[in-house]
């Protein structure tokens, strides 16, 4: 902690030079506005020496109030020191369901929200009957989806939000928050989609043909009502021609019928006048010639 070690002020000149002592460092802080800038340190001195004599303070019940204190003023890192002390020490104790929902609240705002869903989670294991429970566990969830990457990065934690999410609907099917439990897993769903799609393209781009087509129809089978459906369709028409173009004699027979059933399913869902139908309906007759001369 900083100590005051010296403050040196100069009447008659623009500048004030504080000088403090940091360990057996000392440090030169020189101010423009001489009387605002003292105050403001001394302001901040005190508060500091203050919060330092309340850490090692042995008064309890003036540490609780001073941690409930600091977190409604928005000032999380103070009350999260003060409230891991607390929480262990009023375990079992009438306190012990309001310390815990702060310390779950105080890691959330302070940003860690993997800590944080672990904290909501023991509040609903810890208090099943409080009324606090339902909201602690729909904050477990969601801290599960502000965790979710972005979709080029693994999706594990993604697939995790979701089931929570789903896990709080199926537990509380009647919560008012049900409506956003849906609305954030379908975000969620949405960048799953992205990531099976940028795969599959990734993978026809890379010439591994026979992967593409795979991660296409798991997408379709995952995925039925994609926004990606048309693209992805066509692209299954494309990977499968190519595919069968590339093939050994003895294969091409196969895949070209592959390529043909592909172009039929993407015309039974989408038109002539469809974005991708002209070039989907030229790989399709030259697979049907193709064929004609095996």
């Amino acid at each position: 902690m900083y100590q005051l070690k010296k403050l040196y002020l100069q009447h008659f000149v623009k500048n004030v030079q504080i000088v403090l002592l940091k360990g057996n460092t000392m440090q030169y802080y020189s101010f423009k506005k001489p009387l605002f800038s003292l105050i403001i340190l001394l302001i901040a001195l005190t508060s500091c020496s203050k919060y330092n004599r309340l850490l090692k303070s042995s008064d309890l019940n003036k540490k609780y109030d001073a941690a409930i204190a600091y977190y409604d003023n928005k000032d999380y890192a103070k009350s999260l020191s003060l409230l891991e002390e607390l929480v262990s020490v009023y375990r079992g104790t009438a306190k012990a369901e309001k310390i815990m929902y702060y310390y779950a609240y105080a890691t959330y705002s302070s940003g860690d929200y993997l800590l944080a869903g672990y904290h909501f989670n023991n509040f609903v294991k810890t208090f099943p009957s409080s009324d606090k429970t339902e909201e602690c566990a729909y904050m477990n969830a969601y801290c599960y989806y502000l965790e979710s990457p972005k979709y080029s990065l693994d999706q594990t934690d993604t697939k995790n939000a979701i089931k929570e999410l789903q896990s709080f609907i199926n537990k509380y099917p009647n919560s008012t928050r049900r409506e956003e439990c849906n609305s954030l897993i379908m975000r969620l769903r949405a960048k799953m989609e992205t990531k099976y799609f940028e795969i599959a393209k990734q993978y026809y781009f890379l010439e591994d043909y026979k992967a593409s087509i795979v991660s296409i129809e798991n997408l379709l089978k995952d995925y039925p009502d994609t926004k990606y459906r048309e693209e992805a369709m066509y692209l299954l028409v494309k990977a499968n021609y190519v595919f069968a173009t590339n093939s050994f004699d003895s294969k091409k027979e196969e895949r070209y019928t592959s390529t043909i059933d592909a172009y039929n399913k993407y015309a039974s869902y989408f038109t002539k006048e469809s974005k991708y139908a002209k070039e989907a309906e030229d790989y399709f007759q030259s697979a049907k010639k193709h064929l004609n001369k095996i």
